[in-house]
């Protein structure tokens, strides 16, 4: 735990060090220039209405309350003050539509782009990155982001505007009492840096701990049904309990240090004005100009407050940038060759007309395979499958059956030799164009919210109605289907929760017939049923394999015995090949498998019959 936070820490100071970030953030914001240009302008207008108001009742004191009051232009006077008033009004209306739709359409640009991303991501990505952290980047990183930029930016905007104004008119007023506020500037500087990078230290801190929180939600609410099973509610209240304790101590240190900003800004502003009542008084400066040094320098101090605050939300908002801007600009591990795109087009525009027709011919040669952090799983490994062969990998877990198929749909690529289909090699072809052509039937097959008859259609969105109803019909789904109040049309709940894993796995056979994929893999799709459904499943997968290249990872060696070739798999390497019968008859490796698991199921089966 504490090593995967350093690493995260380590990685946002790698990103800080540069401003890409706030690069690409700002290009972000800048490609709505109408808003843009809308929130700067009333900013400006806000900054001058705010430096207008003490010119005002500098003159009002010094001609109108002095020893001979002058009221010939009073009504010129009022009718002023009325208009900045209304100014006023108009600016502050207007930096908050303004600001407010910059901060909705920054959250929007954000979200969209970092979505669009992690379609563009290949799946090794998501199997090496946790739900939680990902969910974090697009939802409590983007608001908070979204938010400095469009309110924050406003604020530090607007003070800095308002402290240059008030410089430039105390300098022409009186430059020696000026130099008061300008001897504390280097003060404030240097006191803000050192607090600045202790804020951004404690702000990256917490936001860590913030995205273990999110992954802890995340496997709280998908994992429920074992922790109600195991009774292991105490333990993961306990674990969530420290999660939580280490976000609240970064957060409060945070905050600790966020909060020194106020103090000594008060501090320094009363001195400042203590300090010019005295000059002042010294250099016997008139009332009205007195006056209007003292507001200014109250009012000076506002902006300074305001600016220090934000600058405190900036170390913040700086480690949610580089979390989701390293989200959005995340580069694919796996990528076609820039002449493979211009042929075949991305996977968000696939320039279908140049896919050539899939046969089916699969071919590892000389594949050399290790995962990102891990032992090689394969080594020189070298397999030849003709086209329309039905190929069963069997073995024990981690003996490299997984890698083999993932390696296939190139969710992930070798790290030496190559894969070839169809006598070409596949990197030479475009992954939208090998994806397009394959299908995937899972262990736990995933199903969307929506109806059944949508859930097909996933697997071709141009197919019918009458096409997906007839794909169900094949894998012998409509016998629940038909029970069911709206038939077809019946919701299956969030993940398909309103249906078992049974009926699930059909329907996904069903997508599978209506892909109509050439090259088939079946993920121990059988291997959580019960009996029962276990048969209707073997039924859809003989219909489904029919024609097509398949490769079936297999847990139970009785729904292979019909596979055109059985690949046995042990530590990565093909220790046993052939067709059921003569496997049995070697009695090697797949004999004693096979004998175990005979024996464990006949065991199970005397069980259940004597309960």
């Amino acid at each position: 735990m504490e090593e995967e936070l350093e690493e995260e820490i380590k990685d946002l100071d790698y990103h800080s060090k540069d401003k890409g970030p706030w690069k690409k953030i700002i290009k972000t914001v800048l490609k709505h220039r109408g808003l843009s240009v809308g929130l700067i302008l009333s900013v400006v207008f806000l900054a001058t209405m705010d430096i207008c108001y003490p010119l005002l009742n500098q003159y009002a004191i010094q001609h109108y309350f002095g020893e001979q009051p002058n009221f010939s232009n009073m009504g010129w006077f009022i009718a002023g003050y009325i208009g900045v008033a209304v100014m006023y009004g108009i600016c502050v209306f207007s930096f908050l539509f303004f600001a407010g739709k910059v901060e909705v359409v920054t959250s929007y640009d954000l979200r969209k782009e970092a979505y669009l991303n992690l379609q563009k991501l290949p799946f090794s990505y998501f199997d090496q990155t946790a739900q939680g952290w990902i969910m974090a980047r697009l939802t409590s990183d983007a608001r908070k982001l979204s938010e400095i930029i469009s309110w924050g930016v406003v604020d530090l905007f607007w003070g800095i505007l308002t402290m240059l104004g008030i410089l430039g008119i105390l300098l022409v007023y009186n430059s020696l009492l000026s130099l008061i506020i300008l001897i504390l500037l280097p003060f404030l500087m240097i006191i803000t840096y050192f607090i600045r990078k202790k804020i951004l230290k404690s702000y990256r801190d917490a936001r860590a701990h913030n995205s273990r929180i999110t992954a802890a939600f995340n496997e709280g609410f998908m994992g429920v049904k074992a922790t109600k099973s195991l009774v292991i509610e105490e333990k993961n209240e306990k674990e969530f309990h420290k999660k939580a304790l280490d976000y609240k101590r970064a957060s409060l240190r945070a905050v600790l240090f966020s909060s020194l900003f106020g103090p000594i800004i008060f501090i320094l502003c009363y001195f400042c004005v203590g300090t010019t009542l005295y000059v002042g008084t010294v250099l016997s400066v008139s009332v009205p100009a007195l006056y209007l040094f003292v507001d200014y320098t109250i009012k000076f101090f506002d902006p300074v407050m305001s600016v220090s605050n934000i600058l405190g939300e900036f170390q913040q908002a700086q480690a949610s940038a580089e979390r989701i801007i390293s989200l959005i600009e995340e580069k694919p591990e796996i990528q076609d060759r820039p002449d493979v795109v211009e042929k075949y087009g991305t996977i968000f525009d696939p320039k279908y007309e140049n896919f050539e027709p899939i046969v089916g011919d699969v071919e590892f040669r000389d594949v050399t395979f290790k995962y990102a952090k891990g032992e090689t799983v394969l080594q020189h490994f070298n397999l030849k499958i003709p086209a329309g062969s039905n190929v069963a990998l069997v073995g024990h877990t981690g003996s490299g059956k997984s890698t083999i198929v993932n390696l296939i749909c190139r969710f992930y690529e070798p790290t030496e030799g190559d894969i070839w289909i169809d006598g070409h090699s596949y990197k030479d072809r475009s992954i939208t164009w090998l994806h397009s052509n394959l299908g995937y039937v899972l262990q736990t097959p995933q199903l969307f919210t929506g109806t059944i008859l949508e859930n097909v259609r996933y697997g071709n969105l141009k197919a019918t109605d009458e096409e997906c109803i007839r794909a169900l019909k094949i894998v012998s789904a409509d016998t629940f289907i038909e029970k069911l109040d709206n038939k077809y049309n019946s919701f299956v709940g969030e993940g398909g929760n309103k249906l078992s894993l049974g009926e699930k796995q059909l329907i996904s056979f069903a997508r599978a017939i209506v892909a109509d994929p050439k090259i088939l893999i079946l993920d121990e799709a059988t291997s959580s049923v019960d009996t029962q459904t276990e048969t209707l499943i073997q039924n859809a997968v003989e219909v489904v394999l029919k024609g097509r290249t398949s490769f079936m990872i297999a847990h139970r060696l009785s729904t292979v015995v019909n596979a055109d070739l059985i690949l046995v798999m042990k530590d990565g390497k093909i220790v046993e090949q052939g067709k059921h019968h003569d496997l049995l008859a070697n009695k090697g490796y797949y004999f004693e498998l096979y004998k175990n698991q005979f024996t464990e199921e006949s065991v199970e089966s005397l069980l259940k019959q004597a309960e």
